[in-house]
């Protein structure tokens, strides 16, 4: 029988649901599967929230939305079951023949069985068992190397080794004139470039004091004069909300009122980013933006901003990475981000500026 990367296929489905940061990871592979299969018909089962970083991608043909809150009820609700009966039966009807299940989990290594493909390619080490559910598996070498690195590994199954990283996230023309003109009427006028800040984060050890922000935002906008756009998911409102009362001056705060693609915009257009070691930052590095990315309790190596170890504000603690969640489990304070200086993080993003060309977004 042949290998599979010397095997053709027509019908491809790719696993990732989420999260956010997790689905930028994976666009290489969605470029490579199209660089080996130019004339298959490539889709991507992915959930409602992210889904946004998706649409429009040149390389994909469909989307598929999983509503992961709404199938969780399945054991309690029995319309929800019926409706996830449905979702697999129509899975199953669109005759898959290679699924590649990037996610590496017990569900999504069971989605990929349902699918009746006959080829089934995931990780030799996924989670919760997932394992169990593919034909075909991929072994991972290294369980430090980069999240891009270690998606990208399917390409010696698959045929697209040696083919350049690429994320090609769009940008929609018309979600970025939105964009120019919403900046317009909070007083950022068209061909004013303008500093990103993403101030919040899912992890509560991942996040920088709003106090720290603030006061490298005044400093920023001291020696360059920038405008600051805040953004985050809507969750993070309230923090955002908190940064730009302290920081003060010409910050507009966007966080939790933009749509994936308008974010994708925003963030496009910007002369550089600051942020978290968070799904907005990914979003950053995998647009190429100038950017200074903050990390205490996770690794740089595994989930830093792919290939720009430079961009990376950090102190080298010997506890760091500990990949703890919650700041009450730090036996040493929260010291990682708490004792980051805001005057060290506003002069790396003063470096980054003194480098970067002005954008043109907006002329």
């Amino acid at each position: 029988m042949a290998r599979l990367r010397d095997r053709e296929f027509r019908r491809i489905l790719i696993i990732k649901p989420s999260s956010f940061g997790d689905v930028i990871h994976a666009l290489p592979v969605l470029n490579g599967l199209r660089h080996r299969y130019p004339h298959a018909h490539i889709s991507w089962l992915v959930a409602d929230s992210c889904a946004g970083l998706l649409e429009g991608h040149p390389a994909l043909d469909e989307i598929i939305r999983f509503d992961r809150k709404r199938y969780g009820q399945i054991a309690r609700n029995p319309r929800a079951t019926l409706e996830f009966i449905q979702f697999i039966q129509d899975l199953r009807s669109r005759r898959f023949d290679l699924i590649v299940d990037l996610q590496g989990l017990f569900r999504s290594g069971f989605l990929a069985l349902v699918t009746g493909a006959r080829n089934r390619v995931g990780f030799a080490n996924a989670r919760e068992l997932g394992w169990i559910f593919y034909n075909h598996r991929v072994d991972v070498p290294d369980a430090d190397m980069h999240a891009v690195d270690r998606n990208y590994l399917f390409g010696r199954m698959l045929g697209f080794t040696g083919l350049p990283i690429r994320f090609d996230l769009p940008v929609r023309p018309q979600t970025r004139e939105t964009m120019i003109d919403r900046l317009a009427r909070e007083g950022i006028p068209r061909g004013e470039d303008y500093l990103v800040v993403g101030p919040g984060t899912r992890w509560e050890t991942k996040q920088w004091p709003a106090e720290h922000f603030a006061a490298a935002i005044r400093a920023i906008a001291a020696e360059h004069g920038l405008p600051v756009v805040l953004t985050g998911m809507p969750e993070e409102r309230q923090i955002a909300e908190r940064v730009a009362a302290e920081a003060g001056g010409r910050v507009v705060n966007l966080a939790g009122q933009t749509s994936l693609p308008e974010m994708i915009a925003l963030v496009d257009g910007a002369r550089a980013v600051l942020m978290h070691d968070s799904g907005p930052m990914h979003l950053a590095t995998a647009l190429n933006k100038p950017l200074v990315a903050i990390y205490g309790p996770t690794s740089p190596a595994r989930t830093g901003p792919y290939g720009r170890g430079e961009t990376v504000a950090r102190l080298d603690l010997p506890c760091s990475p500990c990949y703890l969640k919650r700041v009450a489990d730090c036996p040493h304070g929260h010291r990682c981000l708490r004792e980051l200086r805001p005057e060290v993080v506003a002069a790396q993003v003063s470096r980054t500026l003194a480098a970067s060309e002005p954008s043109a977004c907006g002329a």
